[in-house]
């Protein structure tokens, strides 16, 4: 059997994903990553790596009989997330914080201290499958679609899915809840934290506010023309896509197609405006095998979104690709997943559409 680190959020995937390893007869290590904390490093009040999931996390390992530690990346986070987050707002684009924590954050920290604990494996509680096929690791969906993890992982390649586990994505939500019910674990009904984490429970504008007030800059509304047709208070209160609040009447419904920070600028147009054929993608990255050139594929460009058929055009360093059916409301620092069926060929991250 072998020696596994086990990522412990204190919900009751993680603690399950701890047990199902701990049944197999694995040696399990318990760690919780601390990853943010509040001013005078509180320990925040909702999201992740609050007090309460920390101990709720403890218990699980002590009910488990399992070693369990805390382990404080906070200023990796800082660096490689949060930077970033301000950072992508200010030029414009839509982040997802959650993706750039697993590609610069977390699986790289657990991979490092997994080696100091002397263990083999990393296992988490995300929702994806993973394969040794032809002498390399494949990622696929996990069993539950609803519940499916592996956009937010596409950019893991073979050093990473080789040495990571991901015990509860052959597993439904329903059955997850189940095993932790049978054993009595305390997150068996816990319910999920949808917040990003250093956000919490607060508007995500309040936080761009005060840590990047140039966002909060007024300025004008203009139509596909550029004819100013209204003015806003900062454009952090929009998203591609938006349709509520803008803030002016029409004869028809107007939505968000495109923000400009340098100028202050919202752009608004018709529904159809917001249709894209294509994707240019940067820092691609392929799991396996890069897809080959016009090969059939699906593009998954929303964490929840469905994938769409589409096919794939090398251009230089970049990526683009082209959708067979119009798509709405692509935002630029979002991430596009690429896949053949169930299984993530590689993914990058949205630099425009057309």
């Amino acid at each position: 059997m072998s020696s596994v680190l086990v990522a412990m959020s204190g919900g009751v995937d993680s603690s399950v994903a701890a047990a199902l390893m701990k049944e197999q007869g694995h040696n399990v290590i318990g760690v919780t990553l601390k990853l943010w904390e509040g001013p005078g490093g509180a320990a925040p009040t909702a999201g992740c790596c609050t007090v309460s999931d920390a101990e709720d996390a403890r218990r699980v390992a002590a009910q488990l009989d399992i070693p369990y530690y805390v382990l404080d990346h906070t200023d990796v986070f800082m660096d490689g997330v949060v930077d970033r987050f301000i950072d992508d707002y200010v030029s414009g684009m839509t982040p997802n914080p959650c993706i750039e924590c697993n590609r610069t954050v977390k699986f790289t920290e657990l991979m490092t201290r997994a080696a100091d604990f002397a263990c083999q494996v990393v296992v988490t509680g995300h929702y994806a499958r993973v394969r040794q096929e032809r002498e390399s690791w494949r990622l696929f969906r996990g069993v539950d679609r609803a519940k499916d993890q592996s956009y937010v992982l596409s950019m893991l390649g073979q050093a990473q899915l080789g040495r990571i586990w991901f015990p509860v994505g052959e597993l439904t939500k329903a059955e997850v809840r189940r095993i932790a019910a049978g054993l009595d674990l305390r997150t068996a009904a816990k319910s999920e934290s949808q917040d990003i984490c250093f956000v919490g429970d607060r508007d995500y504008r309040e936080f761009l506010a005060e840590h990047a007030p140039d966002l909060g800059t007024p300025g004008p509304i203009v139509d596909r023309e550029r004819r100013v047709v209204g003015t806003h208070s900062g454009v952090t209160n929009f998203t591609v896509g938006q349709r509520r609040g803008l803030g002016i009447a029409f004869g028809e419904p107007r939505f968000v197609t495109g923000i400009d920070p340098a100028t202050a600028t919202i752009t608004i147009g018709r529904r159809s405006d917001l249709e894209v054929e294509r994707l240019e993608l940067r820092d691609v990255t392929w799991v396996a095998r890069p897809v080959a050139e016009g090969e059939p594929v699906t593009v998954q460009y929303r964490a929840h979104g469905a994938a769409a058929a589409a096919r794939v055009r090398f251009d230089g360093s970049g990526v683009t690709v082209s959708f067979e059916q119009p798509q709405l409301a692509v935002a630029p620092g979002q991430t596009a997943a690429i896949y053949v069926g169930d299984e993530v060929l590689g993914g990058g991250i949205i630099t425009g559409s057309a």
